[in-house]
Order: structure tokens, then sequence, then C-alpha cells
């Protein structure tokens, strides 16, 4: 059975949010539903929905795409060379080769990414940071901390300790979930 105001958050009126008022207006038709799982769940849409559009903010400002700066991330957090193959940077960002490969294309012609002959296999190509890639990165990486410290800054640290806490958990279950219906 669902719990009166479980859509609503604490020091809050209904009107202050539309979830809250999505989830009265369910409860009055069904009452029988686990309300707050619902609102919860919306919640999480909408503060992953806000937090994608603050990242793809900032990254437009460098001319860049939220995919387009996580292979440079990928590449810089890789520590010197900045080196990496394309099936590495596949695994890491979880996309096709045919996607990486539009990628990098977009990258190369900005001049952040070139592709050199691997040193220790002269039969396959490595993904390359260029210096100007790396320039950018480290900039950009300073801004999008920054960034998420801004985002994150209403609550407090244990707060931010105990939502990666459950984040990690609810992670690992969903994650667990998927992996099932591969």
């Amino acid at each position: 059975m669902a719990k009166r105001g479980a859509g609503g958050s604490k020091g809050r009126g209904p009107g202050d949010d539309p979830v809250g008022r999505l989830v009265l207006q369910w409860e009055a038709e069904r009452p029988d539903l686990d309300l707050r799982t619902m609102a919860t769940v919306a919640r999480l849409l909408g503060v992953g929905r806000l937090v994608g559009a603050e990242l793809a903010a900032m990254a437009a400002e460098h001319g860049l795409d939220v995919p387009e700066a996580d292979l440079l991330f990928t590449l810089r957090r890789a520590g010197a060379p900045y080196r990496l193959t394309p099936s590495a940077l596949s695994r890491s960002l979880l996309v096709s080769s045919g996607t990486l490969t539009s990628r990098l294309d977009r990258l190369e012609r900005k001049g952040l990414v070139e592709r050199a002959a691997n040193p220790g296999d002269r039969r396959s190509v490595e993904v390359v940071l260029t210096q100007a890639g790396r320039e950018l990165v480290d900039g950009v990486v300073t801004e999008h901390v920054r960034n998420e410290q801004e985002m994150l800054s209403i609550l407090s640290e244990r707060e931010i300790d105990d939502l990666n806490r459950l984040s990690v958990k609810l992670l690992s279950h969903l994650s667990e979930r998927a992996g099932g219906r591969d």
C-alpha cells in the first residue's frame, strides 16, 4: 500500500514538486500502487536529464559533444603517452567500432586525436591524443569537475557519500538485471 505524501519532499508542498503532483493524481486513481517507488524513479530520471543537459552545455562551449569529450577524457586518463587501441576505446566507452570510428573521424578533423601505427604491432593502429587535445582536455576537465561540484553543492558531504554508496548499489543491481537480458 502506498504511503500518503510519498511523492512530496520534506519541507516542500506538492505545488513545488511536479513529481509530487503526479503522485497525488495516481494516488487518487490507484492507491494500491507503490507510488513512492514511482516518485523515486521519476526523480532519478529528472536528475539524469538535468545533469545530462548541464554536461552537454559545457561540452558545447568547447566545440564538443558529450561522447567526444568522453573519448578525449578516456585517452587523457590512460596516462602518458595518451594512446589506446580502438578496441580498448570501444570497450571503455561501451560503443561499437562503427560508432567509435565516426567519433574518431570528427575528433581527428578537429586536430584533437590522430591515428598512429602501433609501435608493438605494425598491423594495427592506436588513437593518440594530440598536444592540442591534451591542452583542451586539461582545461575542460577542471571546468567539468567544478561544474559537477556546483551541481551537487546543495548536498552535504555526508549526503554526497550516501548518494555515492546508494548509486553504486543501484547501478550494480541494474547492471546485473540488464546482463540477464543480453
